[in-house]
């Protein structure tokens, strides 16, 4: 069976069935991507896209964070580009992907534009996750080494599966829904540190919604378009890797979903944890700052020199010398172009290297730190490193906290609650 096949049933299926945990995480994930979305309404990508929705016009069919109601499609875009504006949002690393910015706008959107309820979108966005992940890991390593930004492609599938089966599609629509997608799947990394890395995850929830509208309004297209000859696999670098179908409906790759703690790229999190094991220090004692990471994010995250906030979330030149600081990492007011030409920072700058080292996985860093009386000090942090439900689950309530004071508990409610997604796109909307 093919992966599309496969994806199609499973998304078709009326209760595929999955562990609680697996459901808890779902709903962290969700919350975190409501406070991401609040918090990101006012950055310029945010207005700049909603503007453009709001005067285009159309049907209020559906919410827009910190904006008016407008057609599903229009709201998925908005919602996707929102909720990625910060880049504080969940990462998966089976695919190094941002799962939730693609598949929530577009469950929300399709949601609301069918009165479905609420425990109906949550099912659509556990199901839209888990493919776009799997997809994500069908493709492969190469087709994200070669530039494809996995957010906007395998979010783009999970996007249209959620939607899809919200509007109630069978698993042959849903199929050629996943071809439909397939063709206008799109992202790339060379957009990353611009506003073009946000509105990958906006056009991937908006054609989610676009080609399960379509189709379910007799739209026909080539089912083979994600895994056939000439399909969107073939044609971009997909490798075709079995692990992206095994243990479909029994195992859950959801599960390993990694929420941010810092708000800059997951990449750098490795490396500020374990800083966070040597502080506090005097940055005067730093004498050298030396990290080890993945291959991989060489390419990602290693901006030497930034001069813009945005810039400064995927640069280790930068976070590390902020942490050394004292300049907390986790607040999203601190990466700002003030930041970025402190003295101090420029100074320590200076004093950092970055290796790469392919014996480490994307998870891992170590951090040595080489002091001006001759000691040395040296951490190494694994992210993949279990954290309990409960300590997770603390970390996000206070993420929310930190993103949107007491709305953070009308936050949580709607999603405990599994709250109607009308009244999800009352709390989010201007």
């Amino acid at each position: 069976m093919t992966i599309a096949r496969a994806l199609a049933d499973f998304a078709a299926t009326p209760d595929p069935g999955c562990p609680d945990e697996v459901r808890a995480i779902l709903r962290l994930s969700m919350l975190d991507w409501l406070a991401c979305g609040l918090a990101g309404r006012d950055e310029p990508v945010a207005r700049i896209t909603r503007d453009m929705a709001v005067s285009e016009g159309g049907a209020p069919q559906a919410a827009s964070f910190g904006g008016p109601r407008m057609p599903a499609r229009a709201a998925a875009l908005v919602n996707g580009a929102t909720s990625h504006a910060l880049d504080y949002d969940d990462t998966h690393f089976a695919h190094i992907g941002h799962p939730s910015v693609a598949v929530f706008p577009a469950a929300l959107a399709a949601a609301e534009l069918v009165g479905a309820s609420g425990e109906d979108l949550q099912q659509a966005a556990l199901i839209g996750i888990e493919a776009s992940i799997r997809v994500g890991v069908w493709l492969g390593r190469d087709h994200y080494q070669v530039g494809f930004h996995q957010t906007g492609t395998a979010g783009t599938f999970g996007a249209a599966l959620a939607a899809g089966r919200l509007l109630g599609l069978d698993g042959d629509a849903l199929h050629m829904v996943l071809g439909l997608a397939g063709t206008r799947a799109a992202g790339l990394k060379s957009q990353f540190g611009t506003m073009g890395k946000p509105y990958n995850a906006g056009i991937a929830a908006a054609t989610g919604v676009e080609a399960a509208l379509l189709v379910a309004r007799g739209f026909e297209a080539a089912p083979t378009g994600l895994d056939g000859a000439q399909g969107f696999g073939e044609t971009h670098h997909g490798i075709g890797d079995p692990a992206g179908l095994i243990g479909l409906g029994d195992s859950w790759y959801l599960s390993g979903i990694s929420h941010k703690f810092h708000a800059c790229c997951h990449g750098l999190h490795a490396s500020l944890e374990a800083m966070a094991e040597m502080l506090p220090l005097n940055s005067a004692e730093v004498s050298q700052i030396a990290v080890t990471t993945h291959p991989r994010w060489m390419s990602v995250c290693n901006q030497p020199a930034p001069e813009t906030g945005l810039g400064a979330k995927f640069s280790y030149t930068t976070v590390l010398p902020m942490a050394l600081l004292g300049i907390d990492t986790a607040q999203l007011d601190s990466y700002t172009a003030d930041t970025c030409a402190r003295p101090d920072l420029q100074a320590l700058r200076a004093r950092v290297s970055v290796t790469a080292d392919d014996g480490l996985s994307e998870m891992q860093a170590r951090l040595k730190l080489s002091l001006t009386d001759g000691a040395e000090r040296e951490v190494f942090h694994d992210l993949d490193a279990p954290l309990g439900l409960d300590v997770k689950t603390d970390k996000i309530r206070a993420k929310a906290v930190s993103l949107l004071g007491n709305r953070a508990a009308d936050a949580e409610a709607l999603v405990t609650d599994a709250a109607e997604p009308a009244v999800i796109g009352a709390f989010i909307g201007g």
